[in-house]
This record gives C-alpha cells, sequence and structure tokens, in this order.
C-alpha cells in the first residue's frame, strides 16, 4: 500500500529532530559517560568529564545547545519503494526547509555554521543550509531519517587511509589517534568504514557513528564475529594510549569504536575514520503518513548526579593581572577567571594580522590581555550571550606569534593541544595558553556576565566580543615556559596503563 507523505511533516520533523538534538544528548552517550567519571583515575580527566555531564543536564533542563558549534546537518533518508511525497518542491528544498526552520527557531536559535563558496568567499548561508543529505532506495512503505549535527573540531580529524591488502588496520588507527591531538573532545567514538572505495569507506564510517554506544555489553558477552573482535582490540589499545578526557591523559580516550564494511578491490583496503565529539548529536524517527515524527525525550532522573567542584582552583583577575601572577602557573592548574577577556577566532586573526601587515591601527587593545577562542550562538530571553564553549586552538596557531608580539597579549583560551609553532611563540613571548572544556558551552556561558560586540561585527559569530566573566573555569595548557600539558600527561599515564608501547606516529 503506497504512503503519502506530506511535506508539512517531512519540514516539522526535520525542524523538531535538529531541536532535540541541539540540546539532548543520546541516553547511550550519557550512560557511557557517566561509567567513564566513575571510573577514571586522573583528577584533570575526571573534572573535565564531571563538567560535561553537569552542562548535558543543563542543557536538558534549559532547552539551549549543548555545544556553541551546532554543526553542520547530515541527513540519511531511506526511502521506502511504495512511498509518494506531495511536495510542491525537491526533496533536497524541503528537507534543508526544516533545516532552516530548526536552525531559527526563536526560542532556541542555533548556530550558523555553515559558508557558502567554501574556496573563496565563505559567506554564512545564515540558516545552516544547505545539509549533506544521502538517500537509500529500500523495500516498504516508510521513510526513515536520521539527523546528525556534526561539529567542525571532530569533523576536521576526520582521516582516510588507501592501505594496501597486508597492512594492518590496528596499527594505522594508532598510528593515526594520536596525530588527531585532542580538538575531536574526547572521550567521543571512532566510526570506522572499511572496504569499497575511498568515498564509500568514509560514508561506512559516518554511518556506523549513527549506531547505539554498546561496547560495555560487547565486553560483558564477548565478541561473536571478527569485526567485534576488532572492535574490541582497537577499543582497549586506543584507551591504552592514555590520551584522556580533553587531551589530558586518562583512562578513557573513546566511550565505543564502531566498525562497518564493504567489498573492495583485491589491489587495496580503504580505511576511513571519523570521530564523534563530546557533543555527540543525532537521532532517527520515522514517517509513516500519519503526520509530522515525534521523538522520546529522555528523563532527567536518568542524569547522573556529578558535581564538580571547584574549591581547589586559583581565582583569577583578569583586570589586575601581572606577568609574575602567570610565571607561577603550572600545566594542569585549574583556575577561575573574572574580569574583561576578549574574544576572537580564524576569520578575526586573521583580519588582525592583515591590520597588523598594512600598519594599521588595531580595533581593541590587547596588551595585557585574554583572547578566548570562541563563536558564541546568539542569546535567547534574558541571557548575556548563548552556548560559549571554546574552539579548536591549533587553528590559530599561525597567527600566534604576530599576534603576540604585536598586541603584548598575555595569553590565549581555546580547546585542546597547541601545536609547535604556537608553542615556540608562547614560550619566546613569556605568554600562556588556557584550556577551557569542549562541549560544555552552555556552562561556560553561564560564567559571562557582559557581551559586547566591539570589532569586526560583519564577521557575525566571528566577531570581537568583549566579556566580562565571573569564574569561568579554566585549565593551564601551556605555561610561560613552553610546556605543555597535552605533550607531558598522555605520556605520563599511557606508562601507567602499559598496555601497549608507544608507537611513533610521525613513522611510516
Amino acid at each position: 500500500m503506497t504512503t503519502i507523505i506530506k511535506q508539512k511533516d517531512l519540514i516539522t520533523s526535520v525542524k523538531d529532530a535538529l531541536q532535540f538534538i541541539s540540546y539532548y544528548h543520546p541516553q547511550d552517550f550519557i550512560q557511557a559517560m557517566s561509567r567513564a567519571y566513575d571510573r577514571e583515575a586522573n583528577q584533570a580527566a575526571k573534572d573535565a568529564i564531571a563538567q560535561i555531564l553537569i552542562n548535558s543536564r543543563m542543557c536538558a533542563e534549559g532547552h539551549r545547545p549543548i555545544c556553541q558549534d551546532t554543526g553542520i546537518v547530515n541527513v540519511f533518508v531511506d526511502v521506502g519503494l511504495d512511498v509518494k511525497f506531495d511536495l510542491s518542491m525537491s526533496l533536497d528544498d524541503a528537507i534543508n526547509e526544516g533545516v532552516r526552520q530548526g536552525y531559527l527557531e526563536n526560542t532556541n536559535v542555533l548556530r550558523a555554521s555553515v559558508l557558502a563558496d567554501p574556496a573563496f568567499g565563505r559567506k554564512n548561508t545564515k540558516d545552516n543550509t544547505p545539509a549533506v543529505i544521502h538517500y537509500k532506495l529500500v523495500p516498504g512503505n516508510k521513510v526513515d531519517i536520521t539527523v546528525a549535527a556534526k561539529g567542525g573540531g571532530s569533523e576536521n580529524k576526520s582521516k582516510l587511509a588507501m592501505l594496501n591488502p597486508s597492512d594492518s588496520i590496528v596499527d594505522w588507527v594508532l598510528k593515526t589517534v594520536p596525530t588527531m591531538g585532542a580538538g575531536w573532545c574526547p572521550p567521543g567514538m571512532l566510526g570506522i568504514g572499511i572496504g569499497g572505495t575511498a568515498e564509500k569507506a568514509m560514508m561506512l564510517a559516518k554511518e556506523a557513528l549513527m549506531e547505539e554506544i554498546n561496547m560495555d555489553e560487547l565486553l560483558r558477552r564477548g565478541p561473536e564475529n571478527k569485526i567485534e573482535e576488532l572492535r574490541i582490540e582497537i577499543f582497549e589499545k586506543v584507551n591504552a594510549l592514555g590520551i584522556g578526557a580533553q587531551g589530558l591523559g586518562g583512562l578513557t580516550t573513546v566511550l565505543d569504536i564502531k566498525i562497518k564494511d564493504y567489498p573492495c578491490h583485491a589491489a587495496g583496503k580503504p580505511v576511513g575514520m571519523i570521530p564523534n565529539c563530546a557533543a555527540t548529536r543525532h537521532a532517527h524517527f520515522q514517517l509513516d503518513g500519519s503526520g509530522p515524527a515525534h521523538i522520546q525525550a529522555p528523563k532527567l532522573e536518568d542524569y547522573p548526579e556529578v558535581t564538580w567542584d571547584a574549591s581547589k582552583s586559583k581565582r583569577v583577575n583578569l583586570d589586575t593581572i601581572t606577568q609574575e601572577e602567570m610565571n607561577s602557573w603550572q600545566p594542569g592548574d585549574t583556575l577561575l577567571l573574572s574580569g574583561t577577556m576578549y574574544t576572537g577566532r580564524d576569520a578575526a586573526h586573521k583580519r588582525l594580522v592583515e591590520m597588523i601587515d598594512n600598519g594599521e591601527e588595531l580595533p581593541v587593545d590587547l596588551k595585557g590581555k585574554f583572547i578566548y577562542y570562541v563563536g558564541p550562538v546568539d542569546p535567547v530571553r534574558d541571557e548575556v550571550v548563548g552556548p560559549a564553549g571554546p574552539t579548536t586552538a591549533t587553528r590559530m596557531d599561525k597567527f600566534t606569534r604576530k599576534v603576540l608580539e604585536h598586541t603584548g597579549l598575555f595569553g590565549m583560551i581555546g580547546k585542546a593541544d597547541r601545536g609547535p609553532t604556537a608553542i615556540e611563540a608562547i614560550k619566546d613571548n613569556q605568554a600562556t595558553y588556557l584550556m577551557a572544556v569542549g562541549g560544555a558551552a552552555y556552562l561556560v556561558s553561564k560564567a559571562v556576565r557582559e557581551a559586547e560586540v566591539v570589532a569586526f561585527a560583519d564577521l557575525g559569530m566571528e566577531a570581537i566580543y568583549k566579556f566580562v566573566v565571573e569564574d569561568m573555569p579554566v585549565s593551564v595548557a601551556v605555561d610561560v615556559n613552553g610546556t605543555s600539558v597535552h605533550a607531558i600527561a598522555p605520556k605520563i599515564w599511557q606508562e601507567k596503563i602499559g598496555k601497549i608501547p608507544v608507537i611513533d606516529a610521525t613513522a611510516g
């Protein structure tokens, strides 16, 4: 029997699903993170997981985004052969209308991050369209849709290798994961696609990330096939790398490994690997012609009771901070920042450096200040600013030396590790780099007491803001001597875990 899917039901269902996943983590993720929190032996990593879990519950209660990067939309559509669409536009356009409405919903505005003309103009489309849409034709008279919002920090760490048939997949994964740094916001999942062609392997990896986290169940019952054996082996060996939550060192780097495979040419072995971050967001629904879909919300009592103890953190006044005070900070120290800071990420840094090169006066005085790498969500209701978690700091590495040397900036705040170029510049300028927890954007935004755009308003969420904060939690990631917690902590924890030898990530 033919099923008729109405346009308004499709649009409403996509819109509602995107709103839903912006503030509700999948329950399997919450449960897996809760178990990781209970097991974690490194206090710094445990604190980071605590912030992620507290943020998750706050978002569920407040219906605000888990992460300020509300992602690029991925839609997987399985269309039954006995389905007829009642549309006045193309199927792509109908799905994108759902995306547009979902991101512009005035009670919970989501950040628009999609840029048109990617190689040249890179202009924001203002509504996060278009989505990346994949279709399959399948037997039946229903439409199954999986909607995901994929953050740039994790998507940028996607990897593809065209291995030789005799090459070890495990060895490649263990060589590759350390090169990904912590910008993908572990702990999360790794989706791995094996076989097909280059693009098929990557599709398999992305599809694998939509599956339920069930590693604890698999470990209890034991593997039933070779793929499950491979999942367990990679899971145990990646966690034995000691990278840990946010790259701070610890017992849990991945919550699960998901693998899908497909036949391939005899001459090769394509392998794709895509991480999902600590803001993993996806939902599945079905349309059967009876109206828009309804996704069951989790119960607040299903969230773990987790507290984060800030009593051991050093309080820092950003308006009176001195070089001597900064010199006393050690890698891994936790700080609570209060006072004035400025924001700025990729586009703002590019413009600042162009102004410096042209001898122009900068629009803000950064001397003795900190700059926060963030592109916040627009505020709603009585908010000062929307969710405002850090973006991946390594993207600003190439600008760091010039900005530090020209402005007298004291330091930077961002997500995850810094590369050697930035670390050298930090050391040479006796500056510092502080790390905020990725995946805790709503929690971080509650520390912002005032927010005002002070430069480059045309850049939208990438404009320079002046923030006044109170007790914003961060940790010292690179001190004035150039010592990086991300360089030393994983090695310490890898040695403690001691299951695998150190692998040279630069070899091969």
